[in-house]
């Protein structure tokens, strides 16, 4: 298992959370692409929905996107969101894990965030990826994965 990329950066309330700090605790670290579009906010509300059993799991949900501290800040309270959505606008971490490049969209290419979540044990090490995110399934999916790797 190779380790986790780490990381500092600001959530909706510009709180700084490093991954170190989650020692012991799985981790659900998704990326996507914007703030309050249908398929990011579908995925978010997955999350939030079934929060209860993330908490039974002992699993800390986080995401990332690029977008600013404020907008995390609206989009979270917009959807009543109880995990921590971290801000990076320099887009270090999103390369670090590998979510950042080529995406099409309607026929056109253009660089982007790609929709990934890493699964980290707590031991800090990446326990499973998830290159391929389906937005209605992907909350509950975790949970089955953490059950299977205990």
């Amino acid at each position: 298992m190779k380790k986790a990329p780490l990381f500092s950066l600001p959530d909706q309330d510009g709180v700084m959370h490093n991954l170190i700090d989650y020692t012991g605790k799985w981790v659900l670290l998704y990326f996507y692409p914007k703030d309050d579009t249908p398929g990011c906010t579908k995925e978010a509300c997955g999350f939030r929905d079934i929060a209860s059993d993330y908490t039974s799991h002992n699993i800390v949900v986080i995401g990332i996107s690029k977008d600013s501290v404020l907008s995390h800040k609206k989009f979270a309270e917009k959807h009543r969101l109880s995990f921590s959505l971290l801000s990076d606008e320099s887009k270090e971490t999103i390369k670090a894990y590998g979510a950042w490049g080529e995406k099409k969209f309607m026929g056109k290419v253009f660089e982007g965030i790609k929709r990934i979540s890493f699964l980290i044990g707590p031991d800090q090490t990446i326990k499973k990826e998830y290159l391929k995110v389906d937005v209605f399934s992907h909350a509950k999916e975790i949970l089955h994965d953490v059950d299977t790797l205990l």
